[in-house]
């Protein structure tokens, strides 16, 4: 049932073996033919390419594993499950704006159509492009984004991510919810029950180095020692470093916060007026790649 993968790193890199472990899984020795897509950070921007087909027998695929140089990038292999049209609109990752910022997202599960009915708003900001109950889900945790940041206390306790956690606790209580996403500087990453990550792959992984990695994958994709998310545990990276997590199941419990990061929350938030949305948004601040010695 699908499979996701996600990487965030310190240096642009170029991750051409994981990928290809990955377009393995796409209907090759996992049973995901339905479509592939990526998502990845090439020049401060999202560039997005997608196809309906199996990511083992997509030439495209191959061309773009052997290629992407990226500090960030988000992938998913398809397994249309509930069936819905074999097309690109149904195929992930999803892109939308909110908060005046591009936002991508690919996801692993079901979430029953009547849950969607009830956790969204009557008057949408975010309307789906095809009719996967995936992007519906985005389109509602975008929604609760945006409101979060309408609020003054955002910019300074970072209500937006409590606002996340208690819209994804919401969703995963009425199916299966594991997913990526990300506004171009963080990766986020949530595990109901199907998510594990490497925090230090072999140099044969990535072609180029960075002193921080992260990878994601619904499943391991190499040998090497891959820890499992617990159930209900929200994670958020940024340049290869985890910066925050906490449990959605445990809502009593404070957002974990990483010794090195005191400014996740609030860094790269900024007041804009003019967006019609929510005055706050997360804001890009790639510095130019510095090439190694």
């Amino acid at each position: 049932m699908c499979e996701l993968f996600g990487l965030s790193s310190s240096q642009a890199l170029q991750p051409r073996e994981l990928l290809s472990h990955f377009g393995t899984h796409g209907g090759g020795v996992a049973d995901n033919p339905d479509g592939w897509g990526l998502a990845w950070i090439e020049d401060e921007s999202f560039h997005v390419e997608k196809e309906a087909q199996a990511a083992v027998s997509s030439n495209r695929f191959r061309e773009l594993s052997a290629r992407i140089r990226t500090p960030l990038v988000l992938g998913h292999v398809r397994k249309a499950n509930p069936p819905t049209a074999l097309v690109a609109a149904n195929t992930h990752p999803f892109r939308h704006i909110c908060c005046g910022r591009e936002w991508v997202f690919a996801h692993n599960g079901v979430i029953p159509y009547d849950a969607l009915s009830a956790a969204g708003d009557a008057t949408p900001m975010c309307v789906p492009s095809g009719d996967t109950d995936s992007e519906h889900v985005f389109c509602i945790v975008l929604e609760r984004i945006a409101a979060a940041f309408s609020a003054p206390q955002a910019m300074k306790d970072g209500w937006w991510l409590d606002a996340l956690a208690n819209v994804v606790e919401t969703l995963s209580s009425r199916g299966r919810l594991n997913f990526l996403m990300s506004d171009g500087l963080h990766l986020i990453a949530y595990g109901h029950d199907r998510l594990c990550s490497l925090a230090h792959p072999s140099p044969a992984c990535c072609d180029g180095r960075a002193s921080q990695i992260a990878v994601i994958a619904s499943e391991p994709l190499t040998d090497e020692p891959w820890s499992h998310f617990n159930p209900g545990e929200l994670r958020v990276y940024r340049a290869g470093s985890e910066v925050a997590r906490l449990i959605t199941r445990k809502r009593s419990q404070p957002l974990e916060r990483r010794p090195d990061d005191t400014d996740l929350l609030s860094v790269g938030l900024e007041e804009r007026p003019n967006c019609a949305s929510c005055p706050g948004v997360m804001r890009h601040n790639y510095e130019a790649e510095t090439p190694e010695e």
